[in-house]
């Protein structure tokens, strides 16, 4: 993600954070919005600026301590004459703004250009359509035939009636992430595994423990799911189910 934004002139970091926070004139709308739409690294930096918005917006109200600030400066010094041009996806983040704003910043200007996915990112996915038609049951019919580095997505119907109805293989911060959708009637899920090394747990969520394995019930994007880990990555399953039946799928 560091590459497309060194990549970016100061204007387009600008339009982006516009086009993120809603600030955007109406003249350059049309113009960004095609732009992003036309590529998949520039949707997920402003998905990834939204979120930061987001999730510091209550603190707006706050002032700025003064070691967060110095603290914030100095990493700009440090990174060169260079850096400092491009050390958010927006320069206007700065200080000035209130504790949300630097934290937002921070989001890039300490984490070298990108911040870490979270489960929530993985779980972004969900909300985007399926790109693929459903794999078939493998051999012992348990599994599918759809996997994420060797990890393999459950075969749900038999156990549970929930059949596959399509794939999607998409990235999330770069890293591979393949979603898998059942159905069952008018309901659907979303079962999610991401590649790599595993994502930090959430703080948020009920833990249990069953067979070994940790399970997290959370809420996501307004409905219920389940994070856990398997075969050493990631896994979220999320849709229109309750927890505890989200709970027992995850641990099938």
């Amino acid at each position: 993600m560091s590459d497309v934004v060194s990549r970016l002139s100061e204007r387009d970091i600008a339009d982006l954070c516009a086009l993120a926070d809603g600030t955007l004139p109406e003249d350059r709308r049309t113009e960004v919005e095609a732009r992003v739409a036309a590529s998949a690294e520039l949707q997920e930096l402003v998905a990834r600026q939204r979120r930061s918005l987001a999730r510091t917006g209550a603190l707006e109200s706050e002032p700025v301590p003064e070691s967060l600030r110095e603290a914030v400066e100095g990493q700009r010094r440090a990174g060169g004459g260079r850096r400092r041009s491009r050390s958010g996806l927006v320069p206007r983040l700065g200080l000035a703004g209130g504790l949300a704003t630097a934290a937002a910043a921070l989001v890039i200007v300490l984490g070298g250009g990108s911040a870490a996915p979270t489960v929530a990112d993985a779980a972004d996915l969900t909300t985007q359509p399926p790109l693929q038609p459903a794999p078939r049951p493998a051999g012992d019919r348990t599994e599918l035939t759809e996997d994420l580095e060797g990890v393999a997505f459950p075969n749900l119907r038999p156990p549970y009636g929930w059949r596959a109805v399509g794939v999607r293989q998409d990235k999330v911060d770069g890293r591979k992430a393949t979603v898998v959708y059942y159905a069952r009637g008018a309901r659907r899920v979303a079962y999610v595994i991401v590649g790599g090394s595993a994502l930090d747990r959430p703080d948020e969520g009920r833990s249990v423990v069953q067979g070994g394995v940790r399970y997290q019930t959370l809420r996501l994007h307004g409905r219920a799911a389940v994070t856990w880990r398997r075969g050493g990555h990631t896994c979220v399953i999320t849709g229109r189910a309750s927890g505890g039946e989200l709970l027992a799928l995850a641990s099938y």
